[in-house]
Order: C-alpha cells, then sequence, then structure tokens
C-alpha cells in the first residue's frame, strides 16, 4: 500500500469515530503524519467529497459519502433485503434490538438492524461497527464456530480494549473469554450479561454455511428485560432464523462466492 493511501485510509477511519470532528494538528499528530502532508491530503479527500470543514480553518468531519456508499453496497448485494423478513419476525416476537452481522476476513460487522415494538429504554449502537470480539455476543458466537487457537488470534490481533469502556463483566484474561466461549459452544449461542455495556444483556447465535460461520444474528436489550431466563426462552427462534438464513445466503454475494455447483 503507498503511504498516501495508508494515510488518507488512516484519515478516514480516525474521522469515522470523531462525529465532532478533529483539527488538523490533532489529526496529524495523532497519525504521525506531516502536517503539510495532512493537510494536502486532507483537501484531496474534502474535493472528493468525503471530507468537510466545519468552517475556514475549523475541524473536519467526514461526510456521509462513506456511508452512502456502504449502504449502496449492501443494497447491491441483496443481503438486507434477504435478511430482513427473519430479522422483522425475531424483532416483533422478542420486541428487543435484532442485529445482522457479516464475517469479513478477520473481522465481524453490524451491517443492518430491526427494532422491537418496545418503548421505553432502547439499546441502538450504531451500525457499520465492527464487533468487539471479546466482550460482545456476535462476536462470542462467531468465535464459538472456530478453534480456541484460532479465536485468540482474532482476539489477540483485535485486542481486549479497555475494561473502561465496556460493562462490568468484560473478560480481560485470555482464561475469562475462554470460559464464555466453551460454555457458548456447549449451548449453541452465546450469552451475555453486562458483558459489553452495563445494565445491557444480549444472545447471538451463528449463520452457518457448509459448517462455516458466514455471520451472526443477535438480540439485545436492558437486563431488566432480557433476563436469562427469557433469552433461553427466545433461544429457538434465533437458532431457527439463524439456521434458516444460512442457504438462504447464497442468493447474496456479500456472504463470499456460492459453492461450485450451486446457485
Amino acid at each position: 500500500m503507498t503511504t498516501a493511501l495508508d494515510r488518507g485510509l488512516s484519515l478516514i477511519e480516525r474521522l469515522a469515530g470523531q462525529p465532532e470532528g478533529m483539527s488538523l494538528s490533532a489529526l496529524a499528530d495523532e497519525l504521525l503524519i506531516p502536517r503539510s502532508a495532512c493537510h494536502r491530503l486532507l483537501v484531496e479527500l474534502q474535493q472528493r467529497g468525503y471530507v468537510r470543514q466545519v468552517a475556514s480553518y475549523g475541524d473536519y468531519i467526514l461526510t456521509t459519502k462513506v456511508a452512502s456508499l456502504g449502504l449502496g453496497f449492501l443494497s447491491s448485494a441483496g443481503i438486507v433485503d434477504i435478511a430482513e423478513p427473519l430479522l422483522e419476525r425475531l424483532a416483533k416476537e422478542s420486541g428487543e434490538l435484532v442485529r445482522l452481522s457479516i464475517v469479513d476476513g478477520d473481522r465481524l460487522t453490524w451491517i443492518t438492524k430491526c427494532q422491537g415494538t418496545r418503548k421505553g429504554v432502547r439499546y441502538d449502537p450504531d451500525m457499520g461497527m465492527d464487533a468487539r470480539l471479546s466482550c460482545t455476543a456476535s462476536g462470542h458466537a462467531w468465535l464459538l464456530t472456530l478453534s480456541d487457537e484460532r479465536a485468540l488470534e482474532l482476539v489477540t490481533r483485535q485486542g481486549f480494549g479497555e475494561p473502561k469502556d465496556y460493562g462490568p463483566k468484560a473478560p480481560t484474561t485470555v482464561k475469562a473469554l475462554l470460559g464464555f466461549l466453551h460454555a457458548a459452544r456447549t449451548r449453541g449461542y452465546a450469552m451475555i450479561d453486562e458483558v459489553f455495556a452495563p445494565g445491557m444483556t444480549a444472545m447471538a447465535a451463528p449463520v452457518l454455511r457448509r459448517s462455516e460461520a458466514i455471520g451472526v444474528i443477535s438480540i439485545a436489550g436492558p437486563r431488566l428485560r432480557l433476563t436469562p431466563d427469557r433469552m433461553h426462552a427466545l433461544a429457538p427462534s434465533l437458532l431457527a432464523a439463524a439456521a434458516e438464513l444460512g442457504p438462504m445466503s447464497r442468493a447474496s454475494t456479500l456472504f463470499g462466492r456460492p459453492p461450485l455447483g450451486k446457485a
């Protein structure tokens, strides 16, 4: 990868986590890019419509162009249309937030969601984020399909993150993480309680195609509603939705190339 391309992508990735924007100096210093080079890249990104300045000589923020490209890709790939009825059915039954994430190389990315009809507290993280593998139900659901060695390799590469950013029960050691994964393998689905966020619970099941996880369906909500008993009661419906989506996923190129001889 060329230096300019690498730096440009680093700028986009950094600004993606700063909706209020960042100054030229802060970006340059944090990403170790000379300020003159950083300014040239920001000007080029601005000309292409990916970045704009809040005001003259002000902070730089991302435009919606990156999100628009991603949504356009998902629409053309067809996965949202394929999954929507299943997610809506599960959201209606659970009354909670139902999400679909896809496995993309070494990443698990949330791509679409359906919110249940309940009023009150809503647990509603942004789409397009990569799941933190060590402390999300979605991450655990993917990892339970892998060997311990492969699961730990992926978590080590991503990192456990800062404990203060997650729930009080988030695993911070290999032993603790393996405890979650072994329990999830026994059940066939992942369950967490105040692991990803305080006061929140979640459950998730892998979407399999030929025994390989290609995505994950999850249900998340406040622990006062989504209790362990409630999650166990919803498990058959969650597993059924994941099992149904697996064969249907052949219709979407987003889930990878279809097996030879299959449409």
